[in-house]
C-alpha cells in the first residue's frame, strides 16, 4: 500500500505514489495491470485526485511496455456479485469465497483490488488484451498470458464471455443494460 502525508504538497504525494509503483513494478514485473475506471458525478476533487493517482500508474505501465485494462466499479461488482450495485459487504463476501479467505483481506480496500484483480482475470482474452506496447518499448507480447488466438481461455472466461453477449444481446432487444 502506497500512502503519503497530507502536508506534502500535490506534486510532492504524486511522486511518492509515482517511485512506489516504479519499485513495484520492478520487483514484481507485472504482464498486465488492472485499474479502476475513474467515475463520479459527485466529488469531483476526489474523483482528480483518484485519476491523478491512476495516471501515474497507467503511464508507469507505459513507460515498461506493460498493457492496462480499466474496469469500471458497476464492472468489478458485478463479475464478483452478480449485481452491479452491491455494496462492499457482498464484494468482499464474494472476494473470500472466490478466494477462499478465512479472513476479509485487510485494510478493507484490499478486497476491492482482489476484486478487480479477479474481474480482470475472468475477462481476460484476446479480444479483451489492450493493445500492443507502442514500438521501442522493449517487451514481448509473447510474454503476455491470452494473447494467442482463442485457445487457452478458462471455464471462468468462457462463462464470461456467454454472460456478456447475452447482455449485450438483451440490451439490444430492450435498450436497456442487463442490470
Amino acid at each position: 500500500m502506497v500512502g503519503s502525508t497530507p502536508d506534502l504538497t500535490l506534486d510532492a504525494r504524486l511522486l511518492v505514489i509515482a517511485e512506489s509503483v516504479d519499485e513495484w513494478l520492478t520487483r514484481y514485473e507485472p504482464d498486465v495491470l488492472a485499474v479502476e475506471r475513474v467515475f463520479s458525478q459527485l466529488n469531483v476533487s476526489t474523483v482528480m485526485g483518484v485519476a491523478q493517482a491512476s495516471g501515474i500508474v497507467i503511464a508507469a505501465a507505459a513507460r515498461r511496455g506493460i498493457p492496462v485494462a480499466l474496469h469500471t466499479p458497476s464492472e468489478v461488482k458485478a463479475a464478483v456479485t452478480g449485481s452491479g450495485r452491491a455494496d462492499k459487504l457482498a464484494v468482499t463476501t464474494m472476494v473470500m469465497k472466490i478466494l477462499r479467505l478465512e479472513v476479509a483481506p485487510s485494510p478493507a480496500d484490499a478486497a476491492d483490488a482482489l476484486a478487480l484483480a479477479i474481474t480482470h482475470a475472468w475477462r481476460r482474452g484476446p479480444a479483451l488484451q489492450a493493445p500492443a506496447a507502442p514500438a521501442g518499448v522493449a517487451r514481448a507480447a509473447a510474454k503476455t498470458p491470452g494473447r494467442s488466438g482463442g485457445a487457452g481461455i478458462t471455464a471462468a472466461q468462457k462463462l464470461w464471455r456467454e454472460a456478456e453477449a447475452k447482455a449485450k444481446k438483451n440490451k439490444e432487444k430492450t435498450g436497456h443494460s442487463w442490470r
